[in-house]
């Protein structure tokens, strides 16, 4: 199964181009897989296979003891920056303990994040605008299945992963190329509407009025490099997104599940709204790094992405928190503070970034999604002719595949 999960991610997340080199991202525990995933995109045909691997506790005592955590070595800025001149393709595996950083001052993760992102702004626009693949996926850690099931199970998640992955078919790889016709065909009905303006509501609190702007792109599935690769940037996915008018948000927003952000859980939080911005919020827990997510930069406080998630999900249907966002926002309609995508607004990767923030998007140095999909949410559009249209029911679209 683990062979069939890495030809996955090399064909159908990444779809490694000829002679391309690959990046592989991934926590040091799970390097037998890592050695799977470098042989399949050899393959494949890759010129190259570079390997960085990370360690959860090195990183937790990096920022809690380290001098001048918020300053990007050049070898680091370096490297990030070259291969995308390259226009290689990046793998981040994810699995880490979203508790292990609760005893870490949030502003140093913050800062570094800020810092990574100010120095790397070449390598993040060859992803934003579409020059480069990348792909994010899970991989089972000890330390992530104990906090997953309150005991060490790596196996029942290595079987958890196959299974929302769609890696226990017996081609995976056909099975994606499937569910891409299936995202499509949603991305192509829901952008003929012409929507104006969508308004969410369910028995949580939410209470919300979200404005598209003019030309409007939902995506979803699979995204499109500018010479026409398809790739995933998620693995797994249900979701299709938007970006929504930057200062066309009124009313309160209420999370549904708990946000794991940089080793450190926020729970039971909620946003009020007005014109865009954020100007209350509150936590039962995390509230301090809520803040400082919110506190990043000016775009920070407004929202970049709206996903529309169906609740009658694979992912949902485990009944299952798995404490990464990859997973969750999976299983949960979601919203994104800052960065919006420019695929989102039609003709949007020719445009600069001040012409998308013209049309309405927002800029920012961080892009942090959060769950709001219940099983009662109900999702209603507006055209800009003023015709009423269901969007959601009860938690999911109102008609089949």
């Amino acid at each position: 199964m683990l062979e069939n999960y890495a030809k996955c991610l090399i064909q159908v997340g990444l779809h490694v181009k000829p002679n391309q080199v690959v990046v592989i991202q991934a926590p040091v525990e799970v390097y037998p897989f890592v050695q799977l995933l470098s042989k399949e995109a050899y393959l494949t045909g890759a010129r190259d296979v570079i390997v960085r691997y990370s360690d959860e506790i090195l990183s937790h005592d990096r920022y809690l003891y380290a001098k001048d955590i918020d300053k990007v070595p050049s070898y680091v800025v370096d490297f990030y920056n070259q291969t995308a001149q390259e226009e290689a393709c990046y793998l981040f595996l994810v699995g880490d303990d979203s508790n292990l950083m609760k005893d870490v001052d949030p502003k140093k993760i913050t800062n570094y994040r800020k810092a990574f992102r100010k120095a790397t702004a070449f390598y993040r626009d060859q992803l934003d605008f579409m020059h480069c693949q990348w792909c994010i996926a899970a991989v089972a850690t000890k330390a992530w299945s104990k906090q997953i099931y309150g005991h060490e199970d790596t196996h029942r998640l290595w079987q958890d992963i196959f299974q929302v992955c769609y890696i226990d078919n017996q081609d995976p790889v056909v099975t994606w190329e499937k569910r891409k016709e299936q995202f499509e065909k949603r991305v192509s009905w829901i952008n003929q509407l012409d929507i104006h303006t969508l308004h969410y509501s369910n028995a949580l609190g939410t209470n919300l009025l979200v404005e598209l702007p003019e030309q409007y792109q939902f995506s979803g599935g699979s995204s499109t490099l500018v010479d026409d690769t398809s790739y995933f940037a998620n693995l797994p996915t249900e979701e299709i997104f938007a970006a929504p008018l930057k200062k066309g948000i009124q009313g309160k927003l209420v999370a549904s599940m708990p946000l794991s952000y940089q080793g450190t859980l926020i729970k039971d939080f909620w946003f009020q709204f007005k014109d865009g911005k954020v100007i209350d919020f509150d936590a039962k827990e995390g509230k301090s790094v809520l803040s400082e997510i919110l506190a990043t930069d000016e775009g920070s406080t407004y929202i970049g992405e709206i996903a529309l998630v169906p609740y009658d999900s694979p992912i949902s249907n485990l009944h299952q928190t798995f404490y990464e966002t990859l997973i969750d926002e999976n299983a949960s309609c979601h919203f994104a503070l800052g960065q919006s995508y420019p695929e989102c607004i039609e003709n949007g990767l020719s445009m600069t970034k001040e012409e998308l923030a013209h049309h309405g998007l927002n800029q920012s140095s961080i892009h942090v999604d959060f769950m709001v999909g219940t099983k009662d949410l109900q999702i209603d559009a507006t055209t800009r002719k003023g015709k009423k249209i269901s969007i959601f029911q009860k938690g999911n679209f109102p008609w089949f595949d």
